[in-house]
Parts: C-alpha cells; structure tokens; sequence
C-alpha cells in the first residue's frame, strides 16, 4: 500500500484530464520539490510512458498510473489528493502534512543532518551562483570538513559564505556541530563566480 491517497473523484477528474491527451498508457507523477523544508511544493504532472525515473515507485489506480518519485516517497506519507467541487466548478487539491517535515532528527548520525541541510537548505541557495557545497568529514570531535564545488571554487566570497551563512546554518539545527572547515583549496581562481 502507497503513501498518498487518492480519492474517487481525484482519480476521475485525473482519468479524464489524462484521456484528453491522446497518449496511450500516459499516467500522471507526483514529487515534491525541496522536501522537507519549509518551500516544499508537491506536484502533479503528467507523465507519458518512459518519462518515469527508474526508482520511481508505481502506483497502479484504476484508469491510470501514478509514479511517486522516490526521494519525495517519505515526504508523501499521509497524503491526500482529492477533488472538490463547489459553485464554480471544482478543484485539485492536494494535502501533504509531511512534505515540509525533515527526515531526520536529534538521533540521526550527525553526517546525515549535516548532509541533509546541505541538500535541503545550503545548496539551493548557492545554486543561483552555480556552485554546491559536499560534506567530506566531520573530524575533531564535530568540526565539519566541507568540499566547495562550481562556481564556489576558487571564489574570494567563499569563506565569508561558509563562516557567515553555512556554518550559523549547520550550527543552529546541530547543537553539539562545533564548526565548520573548508578543505578546497580557494587559489584556484579559473571558473570562479563574481
């Protein structure tokens, strides 16, 4: 048994928006973006045959397939998607009380909430810059050793990003994280963003 629920009328307005594409065997895809954060958005779209991701995780409904995408899985757990109808026509809606929940907490190894952050919070920021940051190590009793890559490297603003941004970041959601290092080496200036 799925996650998600999808009532009757959801599953019929769906069916019948699908039979209008003229694709045999199209179904429709449900992922959240940036789950487990506070901007987490779930989403519905259709998905002709062979759009689906190899992990995605089928659900066979009455009419129609839908593929839940693997990382957004846990994310989706008690969800709802229905169809309501009122005066003005009707509505998808869609309820997903665990989207914005992260999968991790206080027993969680510290490399995996590090990491986590990373993916949920850091990296989307830096994205705009075309850079990422990776988690290494944590050494030294949680001293957290990071690796900059893209546009971060070799960027004069790295260091003011992770003391003044990442580390505040890691060192407010991990209480016993004592800070973070920089293993790139920030003289190689070539692809740097400015």
């Amino acid at each position: 048994m799925s996650a998600i629920t999808i009532t009757d009328a959801a599953h019929d307005y769906l069916a019948d928006l699908l039979s209008k594409q003229n694709t045999p065997g199209i179904g429709i895809r449900i992922f959240i973006t940036q789950p487990g954060t506070q901007y987490a958005e779930t989403c519905i779209a259709y998905c002709k045959p062979g759009e689906e991701k190899p992990d995605d995780e089928p659900v066979g409904l009455k009419s129609f397939t839908a593929y839940l995408d693997a990382v957004s899985v846990p994310f989706l757990e008690d969800a709802l998607v229905d169809y309501a109808t009122d005066r003005m026509g009707g509505q998808l809606t869609i309820k997903a009380p665990n989207a914005k929940v992260p999968m991790v907490n206080e027993d969680s190894p510290i490399n995996e909430r590090i990491n986590y952050y990373l993916q949920t919070e850091i990296n989307p920021g830096l994205a705009s810059h075309g850079g990422q940051v990776s988690l290494v190590d944590v050494v030294d009793e949680g001293i957290a050793v990071l690796q900059f890559g893209g546009g971060c490297q070799g960027c004069g603003q790295a260091d003011v990003t992770l003391k003044e941004g990442i580390e505040r970041t890691l060192l407010e959601r991990i209480p016993e994280l004592k800070g973070v290092r920089d293993v790139t080496d920030h003289s190689q200036k070539e692809n740097a963003y400015y």
